[in-house]
């Protein structure tokens, strides 16, 4: 058993209501979402896998449009991947290895004790995170870890950083929800379930020209309501203040995100293993 429920048509993807309780900045730049966000390295999936024994099905919550997904399916032998989007989950890029499930992170069709590996990458600040921790318990079978991350802002030349970091602080300011105070802190006031693993630093790299970082930044929650709140989009003239300290728009200009890595194991004292 894979641990999630098919339809009645034998098919592995199917969804639930839509749920008030999360809170949706994203369904309506789906397609942006999937194409302007970072990738993580390869070097992080490796090493979650290497924390479980035996690596069958990881789930991966708040998916989006499925980045976290892909990299785990490189190292599991399937992936479920759950978001309570739909819009987001139809942007995501197909995968044998992948099933794709509408479903709000503290409620989900997978049984208990199934999964090897559950993640969340950069959304569990959205997260009603008691009862999502709660049904990662349930479902990670013991001796399974628990991994959440994220991610702040960009590093880059400094002149470059400068110009973001008064975009994001200044002009985004008043746009950011409470939620980002637990990214800015990178999680230290997120409580794991059980004792916290060692886990060593990982870095998201990237070799991007202004349009592409310009699309990037068009993906923040902030510019979301800030354009919603004012009518105005705050990216264009953001994007000539860029410009200048650019030089050359059309040249890559090398940027990395420090991603924060919070880990637990599921114990296994009065609990059967399989």
């Amino acid at each position: 058993m894979l641990g999630y429920r098919q339809v009645s048509d034998g098919t592995e993807l199917h969804t639930e209501a839509r749920h008030p309780e999360y809170a949706d900045y994203f369904s309506d730049q789906s397609e942006s979402y999937a194409a302007y966000r970072p990738g993580y390295p390869d070097e992080l999936f490796r090493y979650l896998a290497s924390l479980v024994d035996r690596p069958r099905l990881a789930w991966d919550a708040g998916t989006g449009s499925g980045q976290a997904a892909r990299g785990l399916a490189r190292h599991f032998d399937r992936v479920m991947a759950t978001d309570a989007s739909e819009r987001q989950l139809a942007a995501a890029e197909p995968h044998p290895n992948i099933t794709y499930q509408q479903a709000i992170a503290s409620r989900t069709s997978l049984l208990d004790g199934s999964v090897d590996l559950a993640t969340v990458a950069q959304a569990l600040h959205w997260f009603d995170r008691d009862a999502y921790f709660a049904e990662a318990t349930r479902v990670v079978r013991p001796g399974g870890v628990i991994a959440v991350w994220g991610y702040t802002w960009t590093r880059m030349a400094l002149g470059l950083e400068t110009i973001v970091s008064h975009f994001a602080n200044e002009t985004l300011g008043a746009w950011w929800t409470p939620e980002r105070r637990l990214v800015d802190t990178e999680y230290r006031e997120v409580t794991l379930p059980f004792p916290a693993l060692e886990t060593p630093v990982f870095t998201m790299r990237e070799s991007w020209t202004l349009d592409q970082f310009l699309g990037y930044v068009g993906t923040w929650s902030a510019v979301r309501r800030y354009r919603i709140a004012t009518g105005e989009d705050p990216i264009p003239s953001f994007g000539d203040q860029l410009r200048e300290a650019w030089n050359n728009p059309e040249s890559p200009r090398p940027m990395t995100w420090p991603i924060f890595l919070l880990a637990c194991r599921v114990p296994t004292a009065g609990r059967n293993i399989d």
